[in-house]
């Protein structure tokens, strides 16, 4: 038995902007991965699965228990306060000094140590200190240990929203291996390409509507791409139908108007008895109005096509954007460091650390989480100085865009902020820029906080290449953590057009392969 169902449920948001409608889906002890752009609806439905928030329309039908990933915070508690393991590990240790109480004894898990190990290894943690406080772990360790305690409590349904995001390598390999050995069923919103690859099948959330496709990422990569073909074909027999339709409409309309000219010639000349040209007039305005109903009614069916065909190439297809030529000749060097140490309170944080960046190279830098890649970008900007070692920077300043795009001010809106980076442009050239990145019209004037993260990537790259000339060193740092899946297409395809140079943290392979990186610096 199914141990979720879901019977043509819809949701909307809490102002009534609708998200999706028709979606049903039974869920059994299989892996379903959730995708969507931002704004779709699928911490929406992770919620409505977990029985937090109502549909606005269908029901849900829950036969087991479903378990929803927390991250653990950083509140003045212990590990395993933040785990809820306090009370049972305090019974088992009051049984074990001959203190328990009859109670102690009845409810007592006596596998409970063992399983905490078991979760506890799974994850990645294994032989982590529960005595240590929760503000000590790092927070790829706190989602780590939000997974531990979804192990523990053994849920029918595991709900994952984003279950990698912050995480190194290592932590998502280890979300992969729960997830491919969990015996029950999980819903997993997620745009890591890597994770979704291992789902059973693949929900697809929007407005227009909602679609299941059986295997995973890459069964579902191309049937998109098979759809996004059909349907810009679609969009052109449309297009060419309306055109059709209305020179159709506009040819009738001319024969008309010369057969009422010979009507009219035919009775200034008297040659017939009044009343049959007055039959005839009747007979004329009456077909006339008929035709013009039908006209109406064909170019409307044809509008209203061509609408449909457009809106469904919009859902399917990913924006585009083009980045500025920045000229970067192949042999220029843009960046040096040799033997740079980064030290703090005469602790190491980096280094020592010698490379070059020369031409338009695709680097990237990996490493476990507190590796120093973060102080490495900082030490490129200048930001940081090293401890040791020279840094030398050549040409044009490097321009970096961190995955919250701190460089926006949330409380201006776009061509403001953009104005406030390069106080030389006018209005009408803000606009200008910022539509090469597809804010036109009046979306260049929403405030910066109302954005998506994909929209919010996407004008800071507008304001990052709004100086002229643009940068030749573009430094990323995780630019995919919090963008769907449609905002990371559009950004690998900028970046692959990109003749700059690039240098970019992520843990994101599929992300990496895709922007053409040709070498990998690992730290740590």
């Amino acid at each position: 038995m199914p141990a979720l169902t879901f019977d043509s449920i819809a949701a909307a948001t809490p102002d009534g902007r609708p998200l999706f409608s028709g979606l049903t889906l039974s869920l059994g002890r299989e892996r379903v991965g959730l995708v969507g752009r931002n704004g779709a609806g699928k911490s929406t439905l992770l919620a409505i699965a977990a029985g937090q928030a109502e549909p606005a329309a269908g029901t849900v039908a829950r036969l087991g228990r479903a378990g929803f990933l927390r991250q653990i915070q950083p509140a003045g508690e212990t590990i395993a306060a933040a785990l809820g393991l306090s009370e049972p590990l305090a019974r088992l240790a009051r049984i074990e000094q001959g203190l328990g109480t009859p109670d102690d004894l009845a409810e007592a898990d006596w596998l409970l140590p063992e399983r905490i190990a078991a979760a506890l290894e799974e994850v990645g943690l294994g032989g982590i200190d529960l005595g240590r406080p929760a503000h000590a772990l790092s927070g790829g360790q706190r989602t780590r240990a939000g997974l531990a305690r979804l192990l523990l409590d053994a849920p029918d349904v595991l709900l994952l929203d984003e279950p990698t995001n912050n995480l190194d390598a290592d932590g998502r390999a280890a979300v992969a291996r729960l997830l491919a050995r969990w015996k029950g069923g999980a819903l997993v919103a997620s745009h890591d390409r890597a994770l979704l690859e291992g789902m059973d099948r693949i929900l697809h959330l929007s407005s227009v509507e909602v679609k299941i496709y059986t295997g995973g990422w890459s069964t579902f990569a191309s049937a998109r791409a098979q759809e996004r073909e059909q349907a810009e074909s679609a969009l052109a027999r449309a297009d060419a139908a309306l055109k059709q339709t209305r020179q159709s409409v506009q040819s009738q309309a001319e024969k008309k108007a010369r057969r009422d000219r010979a009507g009219r010639i035919e009775s200034a000349s008297g040659s017939n008895s009044k009343l049959l040209m007055d039959a005839k007039k009747d007979r004329s305005e009456r077909t006339a109005g008929r035709d013009s109903r039908l006209a109406d009614r064909l170019i409307g069916d044809a509008e209203a096509a061509l609408s449909a065909a457009r809106a469904r190439v919009e859902v399917l297809a990913p924006l585009r954007i083009d980045l500025p030529r920045t000229g970067l000749a192949p042999s220029q060097t843009l960046l040096s460091l040799n033997d740079v140490v980064l030290e703090r309170e005469g602790r190491r944080l980096l280094g020592p650390l010698s490379f070059t960046v020369r031409g338009p190279e695709r680097l990237a830098v990996t490493g476990p989480n507190g590796a120093g890649k973060t102080s490495l970008l900082k030490l490129i900007t200048g930001e940081l100085e090293p401890t040791s070692g020279d840094i030398h920077r050549a040409g044009r300043p490097a321009a970096l865009l961190d995955q919250h795009v701190d460089l926006l001010d949330p409380s201006l809106d776009l061509v403001a902020n953009l104005r406030r980076h390069h106080p030389t442009h006018d209005t009408n050239t803000a606009h200008a820029l910022l539509a090469r990145f597809a804010f036109r019209n009046m979306d260049a004037l929403r405030p910066a906080h109302t954005l998506s993260g994909g929209e919010k990537l996407r004008a800071g790259l507008a304001v990052t290449f709004g100086s002229s000339p643009p940068p030749q060193l573009l430094l990323l740092d995780e630019p995919t953590n919090h963008l769907d899946i449609d905002a990371i297409e559009t950004l690998e395809a900028a970046l692959r057009g990109f003749d700059g140079a690039l240098l970019v943290v992520s843990h994101d392979a599929h992300f990496l392969k895709a922007i053409g990186v040709t070498r990998t610096l690992a730290l740590g």
